[in-house]
């Protein structure tokens, strides 16, 4: 089997990576992360994914498999991650009450032929009616400072969401099945 390597230190994928039982080892890519806002917001998160995988895959002279990952949230404007806790709030009170979408970007690289396959997947989120206090409570939490849109899921920032359409585990960082099909086109089979 090839070998896996894992372009992101993100722990919320590493620990989806675990917990479909796929052997990895982690090279962080260390790309600037540049968004293009007149691209569509699903070429975005691929071309960040690509940019990742390509980065790390060219440190790589073995049979290895590179899987770079990015994830944006997007309202009106594709939103990142919070540069401060005044502009996590902001975020937060802009998605509340409504719908938005999260789109994760990503691209397997065979290192040896650098063939790559790359893809994104949506899920629609509704977030809850969220009162001033329930976002300050959340943001002093410090959960939002990492994470696209200001909130995760996986943590307590689930009570923030009210109903979601699409792949739960691509809103955490990694669409697990689209995944997994990539890596059949490779002939690694998780199953």
């Amino acid at each position: 089997m090839k070998d896996i390597v894992l372009a992101s230190a993100s722990p919320r994928r590493l620990e989806l990576l675990k917990q479909i039982g796929i052997t990895f080892r982690v090279i962080p890519s260390d790309i600037e992360e540049k968004v293009d806002d007149c691209l569509p917001a699903g070429i975005v998160a691929e071309n960040l994914a690509f940019e990742k995988a390509v980065s790390v895959a060219k440190q790589i002279k073995s049979d290895t498999l590179v899987i770079g990952a990015d994830t944006i949230v997007v309202k009106d404007r594709i939103l990142g991650k919070p540069q401060s806790e005044e502009n996590a709030f902001e975020m937060l009170k802009s998605l509340s009450g409504s719908w938005h979408e999260v789109i994760t970007g990503v691209t397997v690289v065979d290192c040896l032929t650098m063939e790559y396959r790359r893809q994104h997947e949506i899920t629609r989120v509704k977030m809850r009616e969220l009162s001033e206090s329930t976002i300050n409570a959340y943001v002093g939490t410090g959960e939002p400072v990492d994470k696209a849109g200001a909130y995760g899921i996986q943590g307590i920032g689930a009570v923030l969401v009210e109903r979601i359409e699409g792949c739960y585990f691509n809103v955490v960082g990694l669409p697990l099945t689209r995944l997994v099909g990539m890596l059949e086109d490779y002939n690694v089979k998780v199953l």
